[in-house]
């Protein structure tokens, strides 16, 4: 099973043209489940909906319920922003957490549970993207705290461990990814872990998700950090979910155009049993 998450970087910089390098990138990816943030909708288009028109997948679409300083930024008062599943399976069961922050950094941040159909067993899986304010580190602990509860409740009784996606806005050493994983320090949900896939990766492997080698991200003269994650709960019965090889995706140009202002990461779980 060929898991991604993807930051879309929203209707910032040259949307449409980069629109197009996203659509290539996934397409070489080939991913069963893809988890997006910063995916945009307006005038009756969803950018989640096109991908998955595109790459024959199903779509599941969960929009802020309060985009408003996001629009501000780009000028337009009709662009939706929000979380996005994508996936080979139909989603079969949905739901929307909304991340708990204070008035000043509450932008209506969310996390976008999907429940996936595979002719073998069901696959709990989740997206979600965190405050960026770099002096949030409490507010992300609190974000986790309430992601990893969300998690608990949806689970389910299936044999593949949750998968969780998303875009974190936070180191792998920060408070917040040691807690939400639960392994490194006590989890935020009693006996709950959830496993950072890069764990699994080639410690010699280009890791930083947010890096000045992109130019949309080194405007904002940041060190280069991996804050984009694959969580998954420990391998199942006969080793369902199991990581066997993780890596960076969308790390350079298409014909020239960044696809976005994040890289990708994507993760291949053991699920022989649905045939990948």
């Amino acid at each position: 099973m060929r898991v991604v998450t993807w930051n879309l970087w929203w209707r910032f910089g040259p949307w449409e043209a980069r629109q197009k390098a996203i659509l290539e990138v996934l397409r070489d990816l080939r991913p069963d489940a893809v988890g997006l943030q910063e995916v945009w909708a307006a005038g009756g288009e969803n950018q989640a909906e096109w991908l998955a028109d595109e790459l024959g997948l199903h779509c599941a679409w969960a929009p802020s319920p309060a985009p408003e300083r996001w629009r501000q930024r780009v000028g337009d008062p009709t662009v939706d922003i929000g979380n996005a599943v994508l996936s080979r399976w139909p989603v079969v069961e949905q739901a929307v957490l909304a991340l708990p922050a204070p008035a000043d950094l509450a932008d209506g941040r969310t996390a976008l549970y999907a429940r996936l159909a595979t002719p073998a067993y069901d696959v709990p899986f989740f997206t979600a993207h965190l405050t960026s304010a770099p002096h949030a580190s409490a507010v992300r602990c609190g974000q986790v705290t309430a992601l990893a509860k969300f998690v608990a409740r949806h689970r389910g009784d299936t044999p593949f461990p949750p998968v969780v996606t998303g875009d974190f806005n936070a180191w792998p050493d920060s408070d917040a990814v040691r807690l939400f994983g639960g392994y490194k320090t006590e989890p935020a949900v009693p006996g709950q872990v959830l496993l950072d896939a890069w764990e699994y990766a080639d410690p010699a492997a280009p890791s930083a998700t947010w890096t000045p080698e992109n130019p949309y991200a080194a405007r904002v003269l940041e060190p280069p950090a991996r804050i984009d994650y694959i969580h998954v709960g420990p391998p199942g019965p006969v080793g369902e979910g199991h990581v066997r090889h993780v890596r960076r995706a969308g790390d350079g140009p298409v014909d020239g155009v960044w696809a976005s202002d994040h890289a990708a990461v994507m993760a291949d779980l053991a699920a022989d049993e649905i045939g990948t």
